[in-house]
């Protein structure tokens, strides 16, 4: 028996895997000539970046894979955990930092808002409770039937998911600056804290139950560490392949159609592929069923990314490893970028210094960095052409002028890419940086269904699938796929 995964993100990687643990002959194809999907890695010079997830928040998935074939992650992969997690930083030049202990943490808020330690440790608490039963209980479940979600309401309901993070994190905190802290998680999988279900609150509570890591060697050793694995286990790995078509009979894939025109046969195939794509893209609409059709046709989309790299020609020490560097609005600039898809001249940015806890990632005396901005995807309809250098000047001055003093004369080896990089290289619909936003109303089964709806044979993983986006969410997805596919060994 054949199966054929289509993309080599986390997702892709994890279903092959645990096709190939259940007896399948496998196949992984990507078109991209690295695999990670966009947990690339990229070299300039010395300088060393991960493209994707920086964050590790549930090793756990990832020694499962290796569990498979009696092996251990830990024997390839030294993780380690970082503190902070994360710093804010304030438009007034106020910071917090976020993890570690958690008297730590009750200090740091205590510092900016002593009224606020007993409300933290309640919205503690109620993430827990969404954290049992959304992460453990529900992260792994198939939501194909419309009846499994029917009977998950009246606890949703119970522990509030019809609210928004922001309304769950308010309801608990009233300082404004610890509100933007802790309701900013959303944001780490392409919602807007505003929107998106305070389900995502679990996130909270992940943190604390696993810590936060980073890979020495960074994200794309783990990417290195699972292609030796799937190697050792004799899966076939073509890359520089783009899937055009699926072959399909009676409602049933019978293989792959590649953009060469050469066709592989396969007895199943799991997507990969930005769903909202798959759906536009590769399988006709006559071929679908209706609700796939609905689903497809006008979902709200994830915001874009601009994802800045460069070198520094000196250290910054006092830089912490992540940086949540936050402008002077909040609620208004997440309103331009979801709701009115405008570029506005100020931002807030995810600052990535690798080099803090790794320093092999930059030459000797330099720093290496990444900086995410959250902007419009491609329904903004900005021209990114013209839009991108400038975005990317002020950006640096920006930061020249707060956190990374002198940046404008130490920056080197930058390179930046836009939401038009992320449709063109990874096929993203209108480049967005998650797939689907994660709102109520395309969560569990109104999100993408795992197991394809009226197609036999069809799966489907990653961001835009059930349980979500971010590392955890697309892994998880692999293993909701696991439940729903026979082992033939």
């Amino acid at each position: 028996m054949h199966a054929i995964v289509i993309g080599a993100g986390f997702g892709g990687i994890a279903s092959a895997l645990r096709l190939k643990a259940k007896g399948y002959k496998v196949t992984l194809i990507d078109r991209t000539d690295q695999l990670g999907g966009r947990a690339q890695s990229f070299e300039r010079n010395g300088f060393r970046h991960d493209a994707g997830p920086t964050v590790i928040t549930a090793p756990f998935l990832l020694d499962e894979l290796f569990e498979l074939f009696d092996e251990k992650l830990s024997d390839y992969i030294n993780l380690v955990p970082l503190k902070p997690w994360y710093r804010f930083e304030y438009a007034d030049g106020e910071h917090f930092d976020y993890g570690g202990t958690l008297e730590e943490t009750l200090a740091e808020i205590k510092r900016i808002e002593p009224a606020d330690c007993e409300g933290y440790l309640q919205l503690l608490e109620h993430s827990k409770r969404i954290f049992a039963v959304g992460f453990t209980e529900l992260s792994a479940q198939s939501f194909d039937s419309f009846w499994i979600m029917l009977k998950q309401i009246p606890r949703l309901v119970r522990l509030q998911c019809y609210k928004t993070v922001w309304q769950l994190v308010t309801h608990y905190l009233k300082n404004d600056k610890l509100c933007q802290a802790f309701s900013i998680q959303p944001l780490l999988v392409g919602g807007n804290p505003f929107d998106t279900t305070s389900i995502y609150g679990l996130i909270h509570y992940l943190e604390w139950a696993y810590g936060v890591h980073f890979a020495m060697g960074g994200t794309n050793a783990i990417v290195v560490a699972l292609e030796n694995l799937m190697i050792r286990q004799g899966i076939d790995i073509q890359l520089g392949k783009t899937v055009k078509s699926l072959v399909i009979a009676d409602g049933c894939i019978k293989g792959v159609t590649l953009e060469g025109g050469q066709t592989l046969a396969a007895d199943i195939v799991v997507s990969n592929a930005d769903p909202a794509h798959l759906y536009r893209r590769i399988v006709e609409p006559k071929k679908q069923s209706w609700i796939t059709r609905f689903k497809a046709n006008k979902p709200k989309f994830s915001m874009g990314l601009f994802v800045l790299y460069f070198g520094t020609t000196k250290t910054y020490p006092d830089v912490a490893h992540h940086t949540i560097w936050l402008g002077k609005r909040y609620q208004g600039l997440l309103q331009d970028i979801f709701d009115h898809k405008i570029l506005s001249d100020d931002f807030s940015l995810y600052l990535h210094r690798p080099t803090a806890t790794d320093p092999s990632f930059a030459p000797a005396g330099c720093d290496s960095f990444y900086v995410l901005c959250p902007v419009p995807n491609l329904l903004g309809q900005q021209d990114w052409a013209i839009e991108g250098p400038k975005l990317r000047d002020r950006i640096v001055n920006a930061l020249d002028k707060t956190i990374l003093p002198n940046l404008t004369q130490m920056i080197t080896e930058d390179f930046y890419m836009t939401p038009k990089d992320f449709e063109k290289n990874y096929l993203s619909e209108h480049g967005a940086g998650f797939s689907i936003a994660p709102l109520f109303t395309q969560s569990a089964w109104f999100r993408f269904h795992n197991r394809a709806e009226g197609l036999k044979n069809l799966y489907i993983v990653g961001a835009g699938t059930h349980p979500g986006a971010g590392l955890p969410g697309v892994i998880s997805s692999a293993k909701v796929i696991d439940s729903l596919i026979p082992s033939i060994k």
